[in-house]
């Protein structure tokens, strides 16, 4: 899951994150960040200096849709950062690819031991998803 976005008011994101951290919806689901989002360098162009990009990992998407669907993420906690907006997102959820050939030895592939069951999911109340733009 990749979350893009301009932030406009940080602490009104930082109440979202402490909320999205106390829920507890990450470790149910076995998500977690890859990176800071905040930048380090730029190697080409100029971006905004308020833009902020997360990678979230999930074991699979159907975990991650659970996440975003989830009654508590969807009621609770997403509204923090919408009302009135803490900046613009976009949420976006990208299939993660094997290391090549190159990287065997150098760099682990992508699993989850254990990774979480289909249990993980049932014990999180739902909202219907809506319509796809």
């Amino acid at each position: 899951m990749i979350v893009r976005g301009l932030l406009e008011d940080r602490e009104r994101l930082a109440r979202y994150a402490e909320a999205l951290r106390a829920s507890g919806l990450y470790p149910a689901l076995g998500g977690y960040y890859l990176n800071d989002p905040r930048r380090v360098d730029v190697f080409e162009g100029t971006p905004p200096a308020n833009e902020s990009i997360l990678v979230v990992r999930f074991p699979c998407l159907a975990h991650a849709r659970a996440f975003w669907f989830s009654r508590e993420y969807q009621e609770r906690i997403r509204p923090l950062r919408l009302d009135p907006p803490a900046g613009s997102f976009s949420v976006t959820v990208h299939a993660e690819l094997a290391p090549p050939p190159y990287m065997a030895g150098r760099v682990q592939p992508p699993a989850y031991t254990p990774p979480p069951g289909p249990d993980a999911i049932a014990g999180i109340p739902q909202v219907e998803a809506g319509p796809k733009p």
